[in-house]
């Protein structure tokens, strides 16, 4: 659909997603909830996760649900928040296994698009949410546009890494070729479930060591 605006290498690996009925419909469906409601990110952020990580410069790909549902928290990367926003649970916990893991003090900020910049795909299932209600844009077509987006990067790179963390993520499994890519999994790194395994995963390091078996550049989590 000619009005999406979305990275030129990610519109041509979805070009085909554009023009099916669904997506039609979700792209109306978007557009009058933003007339009607208050809905995050702001529309020019809805597609960031794809701006900041071109398809040809994934290496990670961090999959998430929704984006948070909070007044200036989502600003269209999983899990990051704007600079000056404080980092909601979920995140503290991600910066604290990073820690455990490669030493790495918790950033200053919860802005991950540094991350993304080196090829962090910080990809929501669900790329759209109403204020203060979390699942209000799921089974709407959202789910079936990035299905398409992991499919594609599943059957179009090499030595990619997963992380899968809580039983939604990892329900997207099925959609990778564990044949030529690595997934981690993990329990989600929310404060309900955080100690039954998402503490002590070492996601970050076994992530850059399969990188770098690979011969690619790992990932710099932390300065």
């Amino acid at each position: 659909m000619d009005r999406v605006k979305i990275e030129p290498s990610w519109k041509e690996a979805l070009k085909e997603e554009f023009s099916k009925p669904y997506f039609k419909k979700l792209a109306e469906f978007v557009r009058e909830e933003y007339l009607r409601a208050r809905v995050y990110p702001p529309p020019r952020f809805v597609f960031r996760a794809f701006a900041l990580t071109p398809f040809d410069k994934v290496k990670v790909v961090l999959l998430g649900q929704d984006p948070y549902h909070g007044r200036g928290q989502a600003h269209g990367l999983s899990f990051s928040v704007p600079d000056g926003v404080t980092p909601p649970p979920s995140l503290q916990n991600i910066f604290k296994e990073l820690k455990n893991d490669l030493g790495v003090a918790p950033p200053a900020s919860g802005n991950l698009e540094e991350w993304a910049r080196q090829g962090v795909l910080l990809l929501n299932a669900t790329l759209t949410v109403r204020e203060r209600a979390p699942g209000s844009h799921q089974h709407k077509g959202w789910e079936e546009f990035t299905d398409a987006a992991i499919r594609a990067l599943s059957e179009g790179r090499d030595h990619l890494v997963f992380m899968l963390w809580g039983a939604y993520a990892q329900k997207k499994r099925p959609l990778i070729d564990e044949r030529k890519h690595l997934v981690l999994t993990a329990v989600h790194p929310s404060p309900f479930s955080a100690d039954r395994g998402f503490f002590g995963c070492r996601h970050f390091s076994k992530a850059n060591a399969y990188l770098q078996a690979h011969g690619i550049e790992p990932v710099v989590w932390g300065r």
